[in-house]
């Protein structure tokens, strides 16, 4: 049971979802694959009609953290589609619509939602609809009772990704919805990958099942360093990550510590100010030998800079002047004849953010689970106007 247990023995009140969320994730991977393998053949038609043969833009929506589901998948898409790919928000979609939908041009719209209920995504999908002349929808939810999913079941343009039942946190913070989604995302867009992708989430799952059950401990005792302010970082996919690390810290911890997030080289330009001896700084390493250069030289740097504040390192290589470099550095075993890129790595990262996240929120006293009991902040948003939008 690893963390699971030692925290139900410590009899820790107000995190029974978001422990049990954490922890299924691994094993949500593998239903994940599974329900790409069963759909397998709906999902190339859709994707063969809608966009191969139009050759339409591709756009990641979503608000809060499933707006980083598209940030940390756009990287790699990119590289493996001949098509325009963009990640956009739903709430700047709302806001300003024309900034962002191309009438003329052929675009599949592809919405990640927990509830389906947010005002943003649902206002997303009618604005979509209503401005660009030929549009699809994709609908990836964790929710088949949510408004999005039930209007997307009226529509013969949208295809309806429902995830493992389970994916549907009941905790404020979304964790094993983020990975399912994600991980979905990934899969259903590299199709011919399936079976290789496929061998590669199984190491990704025994990974995160290593850390939930004997690795844990490392990343619990950082905790007791007592840091003011956290940062992550981390290049092209892994920034995307960054973001999401720095905002399920900031929401488990109630906003009592100040986090951010940005890219290893960005760092350097103006946010490396905020450093003080109280700052806990999370660099993400890349498996690429290229990247890593850069990030090994921010590590020496922030070496050379001394102080007290604590950088750590998160790792999937045995370079031993990782471990040199930084104060603390958790490290993903490799396996053996087993290569697995940053956007696979990174399901296994994030484990590792969520964990320190529900580790330090336990540590201030909040209740992970409903962190804001005021609620002026929410599971589902609340206090959204959607106006009509006329040309």
């Amino acid at each position: 049971m690893g963390f699971v247990k030692s925290l139900y023995e410590e009899e820790i009140k107000g995190a029974k979802h978001t422990v049990k969320e954490i922890h299924q994730q691994p094993e949500l991977w593998l239903q994940t694959v599974g329900t790409i393998e069963k759909q397998k053949v709906a999902i190339q038609n859709f994707i063969t009609q809608k966009i191969f043969a139009k050759q339409a833009r591709i756009i990641f929506t979503g608000a809060g953290t499933s707006a980083y589901v598209g940030d940390t998948l756009t990287p790699q898409l990119r590289k493996a589609l001949p098509y325009q790919i963009d990640s956009i928000s739903t709430t700047d979609i709302v806001t300003n619509p024309l900034n962002y939908f191309k009438a003329e041009v052929p675009t599949v719209l592809v919405s990640f939602a927990r509830s389906g209920n947010s005002p943003e995504s649902l206002a997303t999908y009618t604005l979509a609809n209503k401005l660009i002349n030929n549009i699809s929808q994709i609908i990836i939810t964790c929710n088949p009772e949510g408004q999005l999913a039930k209007e997307a079941g009226k529509d013969e343009n949208t295809f309806l990704l429902l995830m493992p039942e389970d994916s549907n946190d009941q905790g404020f913070a979304m964790t094993s919805s983020f990975s399912c989604m994600y991980l979905s995302a990934l899969l259903i867009f590299q199709l011919d990958r399936l079976e290789e992708l496929k061998r590669k989430i199984e190491v990704v799952s025994k990974n995160a099942d290593r850390i939930l059950t004997q690795q844990y401990k490392s990343i619990k005792n950082l905790v007791s360093l007592n840091k003011k302010r956290v940062v992550y970082l981390g290049s092209s996919t892994l920034k995307g990550l960054a973001q999401e690390a720095s905002l399920k810290h900031l929401e488990l911890t109630s906003g009592k510590i100040p986090t951010f997030h940005e890219s290893v080289l960005g760092f350097r330009h103006g946010p490396k100010s905020l450093i003080d001896d109280e700052t806990l700084i999370f660099v993400f390493i890349s498996n690429d030998p290229y990247t890593r250069k850069y990030e090994i030289d921010l590590l020496q740097e922030l070496k050379k800079d001394g102080g007290s504040k604590t950088v750590v390192a998160v790792a999937n290589t045995n370079e031993k002047e990782i471990a040199e470099i930084c104060d603390s550095a958790f490290l993903i075993p490799e396996q053996e004849n087993i290569y697995l890129e940053d956007h696979l790595i990174a399901l296994n990262y994030l484990i590792v953010g969520q964990l320190f996240a529900l580790f330090n929120s336990i540590h201030l006293g909040v209740t992970p689970d409903n962190p804001s009991p005021t609620g002026m902040v929410n599971r589902v948003v609340k206090g959204v106007n959607i106006y009509n939008f006329k040309k």
